[in-house]
C-alpha cells in the first residue's frame, strides 16, 4: 500500500516537473548563449535542450550581430527535438512574434512605430519594424514622388501603420502620413505668425505652368503667374528659377485649408495709377504686340499696361480678316488711345487711326468729276467694283455703265482684271462708298466735242446714214439725227434721199442736251435764219425786190 502511494506521488511530481520546465512548441522561450561557432550561436533553452541559430538573425538590417557568450536571449521554439536531436529554435520568429504583439497594440492606439527601409520590391519598399516586415508603397514614401530612395535605406525613422493582418502576415505602413502630420504642425505654427500684407523672403521650390511654389520656412505658398509682375508673363520660368530667393507679399491666407497666396507685383508701383496721365485719349504711342486672338491683338504700351486693338480698329480697308494677317507677335506698332476704363483696367486702342482715312484722302485728291483708271476687282449683280488708290474700291452701278444698252447687258462686256476708266460721281466718307460712272465719260467726250458750240450756232456735219424718217449725221465723233421735217424749209425738199452718205451739210444747232448726249440739229432752221438775215441786210419784198433777188444778193456777198 505504501509502495503504491509512493509511486503515484513520484509520477505526479514528475508530471508536474515536466509541465513546468518543458516549454511548449510554438512559444517564445528564454535561453543563454553557451558558444559561438561557424557563424551560429549555440543556445541553451533549459531542460537540457540546446539549439543553433544563425548569427544574422540577431543583427539589425545593415548591421553586424552584437552577441557574446553568456548573453540571455529570447528565441522561438519550433520543435523540442529535430533530426539531429537538437531543439529547433529561431531568433527571427521570436522577434516577429514579439514585434506583432507590440505592433498590434500600436495599431490599436494609432501610435507611430519605428522601422528601417531595407529593400525594394515591386510597387514600393520593405521595412523592418523590429522583427516584423512591412510593405511601404511607393506613394507613401514622401509627400512628393521620390526618384532616389537611397538616402532613406537603413535609416531608422517613424512610420504609421495603415493596415495589418496577422493571420496573413501583412502589414502596410506609411512614411508620408508622418511627414504630412509634421508639416501640418509646422505649417500651422508658421501660418499663425503670418498676416495678410506681410512681406517675407522665400525660396522657389517648384515651378509650374500656372505659377511657382515658394518655401517660407516650413510652409509653401503659391505665387500665381498673374501675381508675379504687372506685365504679361507667359511662363513663370521667364522671371524665376528653382532655388532662387525672392521677396514676396502674403496676399491671402486660408486658415482652414492652410493655403497661402503670394504676390511679387504687389511690392511694385501699380502702373495703372498713372495710365490716364501717360496715355491721354487721342494720343499716339509705340507699343509691342504681345498676343493675337480671333477678336483682336493685345499691345503692351509699357510694362504692366496692355491695351486691346479690336479687329474692327485694325485697318480701314481689310474687313473680316484675322488679326494675325495684319500684325504679328512682338511686332512694334503705333496705336492711338481710344478709351480707358480704369475700373476694369482696360485700354481700347486703334491701329487704323494712326493712318489717314483713305476715303478722306481720295475725296481730297479726286473730287467729283475726276476721271480715274482702275482694275475691275469684282463683278456683282448690281455693278462693277473697281480698285482705286489707297487700296479701296469704287462701284459702277448698272445704271452708270452705258447710255445705249441696258445695265444687265452692258455688264456682260466686262471681266475681272479689265482696266477701265470712269468718272468720280460721289465720295461718301462716313459710309466709305465711292460712286463711279463709265457712261459719264461720254458726257466728257460730248463736252469736248461741242466746246464753243452754242444754241443757234451753225456747224458742218457729215451724213453717216439715210433713213425714211431722216438722216443720221456726225459732228466731232458725236452722232445726231435730223428728222425729215427739219431737212428743208420747203416741204418738197424734205426728202432724205436727196442726201448721200459722206455729204457735208451745214446745220443750225437748236438744242444741246447733255443728259441724252444729243445735239438738236436742223437744216430748215438754218435756212429760215439765213433768209431772215438776208432780208435784214439786203432789203425786203416790200421795197419791190423779189425774195430771189434778196437771197441772190446775200449769196453773192457770202461768196
Amino acid at each position: 500500500m505504501c509502495a503504491k502511494a509512493t509511486m503515484e506521488e513520484f509520477e505526479a511530481l514528475l508530471n508536474e516537473s515536466l509541465s513546468i520546465d518543458t516549454p511548449d512548441e510554438g512559444s517564445v522561450v528564454k535561453g543563454r548563449v553557451i558558444a559561438i561557432e561557424a557563424g551560429q550561436a549555440i543556445i541553451d533553452v533549459g531542460y537540457k535542450m540546446e539549439g543553433r541559430v544563425d548569427l544574422k538573425e540577431f543583427a539589425n538590417p545593415g548591421e553586424d550581430a552584437k552577441l557574446a557568450v553568456g548573453d540571455e536571449v529570447e528565441v522561438y521554439l519550433d520543435r523540442v527535438e529535430n533530426a539531429r536531436g537538437e531543439a529547433s529554435i529561431s531568433r527571427e520568429k521570436a522577434r516577429r512574434e514579439e514585434a506583432w504583439d507590440r505592433l498590434e497594440k500600436a495599431y490599436a492606439a494609432e501610435e507611430r512605430v519605428e522601422g528601417a527601409i531595407f529593400g525594394r520590391v515591386k510597387g514600393g519598399f520593405t521595412v523592418d519594424l523590429g522583427g516584423a516586415v512591412a510593405f511601404l508603397p511607393g506613394s507613401q514614401v514622401d509627400v512628393r514622388p521620390v526618384r532616389d530612395a537611397g538616402p532613406l535605406m537603413g535609416l531608422k525613422q517613424p512610420f504609421q501603420i495603415l493596415k495589418m493582418d496577422r493571420r496573413r502576415g501583412n502589414i502596410v505602413v506609411s512614411r508620408r502620413a508622418i511627414l504630412e502630420e509634421s508639416r501640418a504642425e509646422q505649417r500651422a505654427e508658421v501660418i499663425a505668425n503670418l498676416t495678410e500684407g506681410q512681406t517675407a523672403d522665400g525660396v522657389v521650390k517648384n515651378i509650374t505652368e500656372y505659377g511657382a511654389f515658394v518655401d517660407l520656412g516650413g510652409v509653401d505658398g503659391l505665387l500665381h503667374v498673374t501675381d508675379m509682375a504687372w506685365r504679361r508673363v507667359n511662363h513663370p520660368s521667364e522671371i524665376l528659377s528653382i532655388g532662387e530667393t525672392v521677396k514676396v507679399q502674403v496676399v491671402k491666407i486660408n486658415k482652414e485649408t492652410h493655403r497661402i497666396s503670394l504676390g511679387m507685383k504687389q511690392l511694385l508701383a501699380d502702373p495703372w495709377d498713372t495710365v490716364s496721365e501717360k496715355f491721354p485719349l487721342g494720343s499716339v504711342h509705340a507699343g509691342r504686340v504681345t498676343n493675337i486672338t480671333d477678336y483682336g491683338a493685345f499691345v503692351e504700351l509699357e510694362a504692366g499696361v496692355e491695351g486691346l486693338v479690336h479687329v474692327s480698329e485694325m485697318s480701314w480697308t481689310k474687313k473680316n480678316v484675322h488679326p494675325g494677317k495684319i500684325v504679328s507677335t512682338s511686332q512694334e506698332v503705333d496705336v492711338m488711345v481710344l478709351e480707358i476704363d480704369e475700373a476694369k483696367r482696360r485700354v481700347s486702342l486703334g491701329l487704323k487711326q494712326t493712318m489717314r482715312n483713305p476715303w478722306e484722302v481720295f475725296a481730297e485728291t479726286h473730287p467729283a468729276g475726276t476721271v480715274i483708271e482702275g482694275e475691275v476687282k469684282n463683278i456683282t449683280e448690281f455693278g462693277l467694283f473697281v480698285g482705286l488708290e489707297g487700296d479701296i474700291d469704287g462701284m459702277v452701278h448698272l445704271s452708270d455703265i452705258s447710255w445705249d444698252a441696258r445695265g444687265e447687258d452692258a455688264i456682260q462686256d466686262f471681266r475681272k482684271g479689265d482696266v477701265v476708266k470712269a468718272v468720280v460721281q460721289e465720295v461718301d466718307i462716313d459710309k466709305e462708298r465711292i460712286s463711279l460712272s463709265i457712261k459719264a465719260l461720254e458726257n466728257e467726250a460730248m463736252a469736248e466735242a461741242v466746246e464753243g458750240v452754242k444754241r443757234g450756232s451753225v456747224i458742218t456735219v457729215a451724213v453717216t446714214a439715210i433713213e425714211d424718217g431722216g438722216i443720221e449725221v456726225e459732228y466731232n465723233g458725236m452722232k445726231s439725227f435730223i428728222r425729215r421735217s427739219d431737212l428743208a424749209r420747203d416741204r418738197q425738199d424734205q426728202r432724205p434721199e436727196r442726201f448721200q452718205v459722206g455729204d457735208n451739210v451745214d446745220v443750225r444747232v437748236t438744242n444741246i442736251d447733255t443728259k441724252t448726249r444729243r445735239l438738236g440739229l436742223s437744216i430748215k432752221a438754218r435756212e429760215i435764219a439765213e433768209e431772215k438775215d438776208a432780208i435784214e441786210q439786203y432789203g425786203s419784198s416790200d421795197s419791190g425786190a423779189s425774195l430771189g433777188d434778196i437771197l441772190g444778193a446775200a449769196l453773192k456777198s457770202k461768196n
